[in-house]
């Protein structure tokens, strides 16, 4: 018959414990709702002047070369 063993443990090494399991879900749930976020936003002005022209691969499908003239505003 196999014997029951009790093991304690502190506070500590149980909230590390969970955290560990939680920490994969949130960063790719993170991931995804930035991802989500910057898709929405890339038709604002200033996400794509401040932010998507600057990313290296990126970069030059977002950078606005309209000339000023043809600009409204």
């Amino acid at each position: 018959m196999s014997r029951l063993a009790f093991h304690p443990r502190g506070p500590v090494s149980a909230s590390l414990n969970a955290s560990k399991r939680w920490a994969v879900s949130a960063g790719i749930w993170g991931v995804g709702a930035g991802t989500a976020a910057l898709f929405l936003l890339s038709v604002t002005p200033l996400v794509k002047r401040e932010f998507l022209s600057k990313v290296p691969v990126l970069g030059p499908y977002y950078q606005d070369n309209t000339p000023a003239s043809d600009k409204p505003f």
